[in-house]
């Protein structure tokens, strides 16, 4: 899991509750600096200053477009890491339940190739019930290929497409836990 290191111009910047305050109003927010003055009651200059060391210490970015005169700011990686370090942690188990998917979908492949015979040099394709063979002969040109019906793939896609959706319900349930505002 990435960590966020704090060095020293961070720790300046965390030191004030203003500060702290300003970081809890940008949160899943882009605001312009009235917008930030009107909900910390604070004066744009001063707040301009707050945002200033905000901005050098990387906890908050600015952004400008050319041709206008306003100027947005929006919590970098680090600040949104700050305040919300379990949304990594969110991401890892969306993409973990993601590859179980994966690795279930090949599972379920294998296993119905296992009962398909390919002959090269026609157009047939013959598909063997499991109950009826317990192999299949699979022939590519001169070559002919044995495999045994082993429903470990079966066992292995079932298992994996269980274990997704379990993890797929926990991982929207933290999702929309997380979603709400804790600070």
């Amino acid at each position: 899991m990435p960590k966020v290191t704090l060095d020293k111009e961070m720790f300046k910047a965390l030191a004030s509750d203003t500060r702290l305050d300003i970081l809890r109003v940008l949160d899943g927010k882009k605001l312009g600096l009235k917008d930030i003055s009107n909900a910390t009651n604070l004066n744009k200059a001063t707040l301009h200053e707050h945002l200033t060391k905000l901005h050098e210490a990387g906890l908050v970015r600015r952004k400008e477009r050319e041709g206008h005169k306003w100027v947005y700011y929006k919590l970098s990686w680090k600040g949104a890491s700050l305040l919300h370090p379990e949304n990594t942690r969110i991401v890892i188990m969306f993409t973990s339940t993601f590859a179980i998917l994966f690795f279930g979908i090949a599972g379920i492949f294998n296993y119905i190739q296992s009962f398909i015979s390919i002959e090269r040099g026609s157009d047939m394709i013959y598909i063997n019930a499991p109950d009826e063979v317990n192999e299949t002969l699979l022939t590519f040109g001169e070559k002919t290929f044995s495999t045994g019906q082993n429903p470990i793939f079966l066992y292995f896609a079932i298992v994996c497409l269980t274990l997704f959706s379990v993890l797929m319900v926990v991982s929207i349930w933290r999702y929309r836990k997380n979603k709400i505002p804790k600070l």
